[in-house]
């Protein structure tokens, strides 16, 4: 499965649940790289600065040190090059005020850590299809 030619950009400070991801993209056969960052700050930097293409899917973890999710989705909602990038938004968070903020800023799905695999699959299987339909001549 190939969600398009883009990488992946994983921003998770936690190095359990990015092992659990890149498992989980390993078993979808998502054939996209994965480039995965440990905060929000290594995150906007990658995206400034990398030669490569951009992200076609950012997943986003909320709880993090130096640069949080939410400050993160701050400073790319208002780049024109980067607000259109789908968001997740993973995170431990029970906090209504982060989920309801993150939704202002434009995520695309939030899910509660742990990550459930099934859950996972899905949002996965999810955007492949946004991106064959989006993709496809009209």
């Amino acid at each position: 499965m190939r969600i398009n030619s883009n990488p992946i950009l994983l921003i998770e400070d936690d190095s359990v649940d990015a092992m659990t991801v890149r498992r989980a993209l390993k078993e979808l056969r998502v054939a996209n790289p994965l480039v995965h960052v440990e905060n929000g700050e290594e995150g906007l930097a990658y995206l400034r600065n990398s030669p490569a293409a951009q992200p076609c899917l950012i997943l986003l973890d909320i709880n993090m040190p130096v640069m949080n999710g939410i400050e993160f989705l701050h400073a790319i909602k208002v780049l024109p090059d980067l607000k259109r990038i789908p968001v997740i938004a993973l995170t431990t968070s029970d906090e209504q005020e982060d989920k309801v903020e993150s939704f202002e800023l434009g995520v695309a799905g939030y899910m509660r850590k742990p990550v459930e695999y099934q859950q996972f699959v899905e949002i996965i299987r999810t955007i492949d299809a946004y991106w064959t339909i989006s993709e496809s001549p009209l």
